[in-house]
């Protein structure tokens, strides 16, 4: 789907909705009537929306410019989402089945990053690195930022790998807690200047990670699962 197409009438998403048997706003309004979004607080949607602003129907927040369903990102938990990483207004970095994909904008085309589909290790060598690696790592949740990408997995996995280097920087494993689920990742300059990553996990732990040393600096535990860190 390209600008031209949005501006004459057709669906940004490509569904052929002239060809359907229900409208887009009735499909739209049944959604809104049928679907219950999940709460681990009940009636917390209700509460937010009294201190949320209301959009205004047919304001111009965007400006389309193309949409391609050749590349699809695959999410393995419905909570869980943090799997698709724009770095520029051209590069998109997303989680497809067993792989880290780039998407360029420009030349229309993607290319595969990191394969976690087979055995992942680490090239380089750095203390509290896990030199054996992991083997077909679920991927829960990404975050690039700059040159560094870290994955994190469902066991607690974390692969760091540097874009302008070969191979993987440093794998490892926060926790071999049952719960152990990587909910988030946040990479962020620390004051010094060093690039540093939080790691949120469900077994109640927070984890900061030195990636100008390749150390774990500072844990911090709380009294229930952290689903994202800032």
């Amino acid at each position: 789907m390209s600008a031209a197409d949005a501006r004459n009438g057709k669906d940004i998403q490509g569904i052929p909705w002239e060809r359907l048997s229900v409208t887009r706003e009735k499909y739209r309004q049944t959604r809104l009537e049928q679907y219950k979004n999940y709460e681990n607080i009940p009636h917390s949607g209700e509460v937010s929306r009294k201190d949320c602003k209301i959009t205004k129907k047919g304001g111009l927040y965007y400006e389309f410019r193309r949409n391609s369903r050749s590349v699809k990102s695959t999410i393995l938990h419905f909570q869980l989402r943090n799997l698709v990483w724009a770095t520029t207004k051209h590069d998109v970095y997303l989680m497809s089945h067993f792989s880290v994909t780039h998407w360029s904008s420009l030349t229309c085309s993607k290319s595969d990053v990191l394969d976690v589909s087979g055995h992942v290790a680490p090239t380089e060598k750095h203390p509290g690195s896990l030199l054996e690696g992991f083997t077909q790592t679920q991927v829960s949740t990404l975050a690039v930022k700059g040159n560094l990408l870290v994955a994190g997995g469902f066991q607690g996995e974390l692969i760091c790998k540097h874009l302008d280097r070969p191979g993987v920087s440093f794998c490892s494993r926060t926790t071999y807690d049952d719960n152990a689920i990587t909910n988030a990742v946040e990479i962020y300059d620390s004051p010094s200047g060093a690039v540093h990553f939080t790691a949120s996990n469900n077994d109640c732990g927070v984890r900061d990670f030195d990636m100008e040393k390749y150390q774990l600096s500072k844990h911090f535990c709380f009294p229930w699962p952290v689903n994202v860190s800032k």
